[in-house]
């Protein structure tokens, strides 16, 4: 069996460095309805862009809810905030998220993800188009879990969902 050196050790770190960073590096090959940017993949001022695939690529989480905008039993698929954070390296603790109309929701990191709260991109089965709240809307699982039926939880629902930005 051969033994590593210090040097063969490394130089693998390193080289598996690189491929994780450019997993993250990915180039959306459809249009960029999401970036996500600040303290990600390393550096604070590092930016990533999601097309509709790339979204659909990381883990779904998908549940029923009503909300004060949908009705009883709307279904939602989308991708766990906190598993997009993870996905991007996200070391920030606060979330800052901005819609196609200027309109930003900040808070944190942590709670957002205890809270189970998704990034959606369908709702009731289909792709969301700004019209309809999307191309992306953050929600919550407001029927399963009643004590998120807060005003503060509903101003975090961002939708026409355009940037998420992780700082501190």
């Amino acid at each position: 069996m051969k033994t590593r050196t210090r040097r063969d050790v490394l130089l693998l770190a390193g080289l598996t460095l690189v491929s994780v960073g450019a997993a993250r590096a990915e180039t959306p090959a459809g249009p960029v309805i999401l970036t996500v940017k600040g303290k990600i993949g390393g550096s604070d001022s590092g930016t990533s862009e999601f097309d509709l695939a790339m979204l659909e690529a990381l883990p779904k989480t998908s549940f029923k809810t009503s909300s004060p905008w949908t009705e009883a039993g709307t279904s939602f698929d989308g991708v766990a905030l906190k598993d997009l954070a993870q996905a991007v390296g996200a070391k920030g603790t606060k979330v800052t998220a901005r819609a196609l109309n200027d309109y930003a929701s900040s808070f944190p990191l942590d709670e957002a993800a205890a809270s189970g709260c998704i990034v959606a991109y369908r709702m009731n089965g289909e792709v969301m188009t700004p019209r309809d709240k999307g191309p992306l809307w953050i929600i919550y699982p407001f029927d399963d879990r009643p004590e998120l039926k807060t005003e503060t939880n509903y101003s975090h629902c961002v939708w026409q969902l355009a940037v998420i930005e992780f700082t501190d």
